[in-house]
Order: structure tokens, then C-alpha cells, then sequence
């Protein structure tokens, strides 16, 4: 039998999360606290093997909570259950100590499975939260590569890309850079290739996002 303490400053939270514990025969609630303070006073005398802990609270918060945690009972494992989203504060709960993440929005099965998976030694982050940081690597990595792209250019390119958005023809680069028309479309027809645009428009619009046209 794993037992829970929980942790939140309102007490119809407290209640819910008891409700839905009381159905698993493997877990039992042996205490609640509205702060992290207040779990700290109770703690000596009502011993637990995983505090379900909200972020957000009066007098002791969630990080600093962890912190003391650490320090004071390592044993004990940490799950923080809020409505916090912010990729910073949930990695420095993690830093400070805490094994598990979760969303207060989250299902029901999705709890327990992070309550089970914490009990274990296991990290856990809510599926919500992981699902939406992976969205925003992988759209770092998209601006990261449309930069690859620009900056691989000539200088040449980069002043035939230049004189393109300004409006000029082939034939009017040719002539400005002392140059023939076939040299000014290898040059535009490298830098399609350069950049996996389809055309001058995509080109221009890239170009601009990038900053490298004056």
C-alpha cells in the first residue's frame, strides 16, 4: 500500500483527488495540507511515500516545497499537479527535485498513471505538456533550417536574390551586374535549389523573414 499526501490550497481540489484515489486499492490518502509549510509540520508524524503537490500556493509554493522535500526527505517522491504550463518553472521543479508533472486539465487515467509511474522512481510529464514542447522544438528547428538555407548563398546570389525583390527583370540584373542573362538564371536557379523554394515569390518571402534584403 503507497501512501499519498496531497497538497493544495483549495479544498475542493484536495476532495476531488481523494475521491479519485479511493478507488485504488494499492494507494491510500494519509494526509492533506493547504501550503507546503503545512505539509512540512505534518509530515514527521504522518509519514508518506508521495506528496501530490500543486505549484501554486500561500505561505510555501510548489518549488520551494520540493526543495525541502529533497532535503528533508528524499525518500519521499514528488508529483506536482497544477494548471501551470510554463516550460521554465515546470524544469526547475524537475531540477529542484520533483519526479513528475501533471495538469490539473489532465484525465483521470492520466493521473493515476503518473501517481503509479512516480511511485516507481519514474519520471512522468503529462501527455498535453510534452506534446506541446515537442510542437515548438520542431518549430525552432524549422525557422533554424529556413536559416541554413539563406545563409548558404553567394555573395552573388545573395545580390541577384537583392535585385530580384526589387522587381528587375533577367535582363535588367544582367546588365547592372556586367554579366549575361544565362549566368543571371543559374544564379536564380541555384538559389531555388539553395533554399527548396518554388519560386520567386516563396524566395522573396523567405529572404524577408530571414532579414537578408535591405
Amino acid at each position: 500500500m503507497s501512501r499519498i499526501f496531497l497538497v493544495d490550497d483549495h479544498t475542493i481540489v484536495r476532495d476531488g483527488l481523494r475521491a479519485l484515489l479511493a478507488g485504488e486499492p494499492d494507494l491510500e490518502v494519509v494526509g492533506e495540507a493547504s501550503n507546503g509549510q503545512e505539509l512540512l509540520d505534518r509530515l514527521p508524524a504522518c509519514p508518506a511515500d508521495l506528496v501530490l503537490l500543486d505549484a501554486n500556493m500561500p505561505v510555501l509554493d510548489g518549488l520551494a516545497t520540493t526543495l525541502r522535500l529533497r532535503a528533508e526527505y528524499p525518500q519521499v517522491r514528488v508529483l506536482v499537479l497544477s494548471m501551470l504550463a510554463h516550460e521554465r518553472y515546470i524544469g526547475q521543479l524537475f531540477d529542484a527535485g520533483a519526479l513528475g508533472y501533471v495538469l490539473k486539465s489532465a484525465e483521470k487515467g492520466e493521473i493515476l498513471v503518473a501517481i503509479q509511474t512516480v511511485l516507481a522512481g519514474r519520471q512522468f510529464l503529462c501527455s498535453d505538456l510534452g506534446l506541446n514542447m515537442l510542437r515548438k522544438v520542431l518549430a525552432k528547428d524549422d525557422e533554424s533550417d529556413e536559416t541554413t538555407k539563406v545563409s548558404q548563398l553567394s555573395r552573388r546570389e545573395t545580390e541577384v536574390l537583392q535585385l530580384l525583390s526589387e522587381g528587375l527583370t533577367t535582363n535588367e540584373i544582367a546588365e547592372k551586374l556586367f554579366t549575361s542573362k544565362r549566368t543571371i538564371e543559374t544564379h536564380r536557379q541555384n538559389i531555388l535549389e539553395k533554399t527548396q523554394t518554388k519560386n520567386t515569390a516563396a524566395l522573396i518571402r523567405l529572404a524577408v523573414t530571414q532579414g537578408l534584403l535591405t
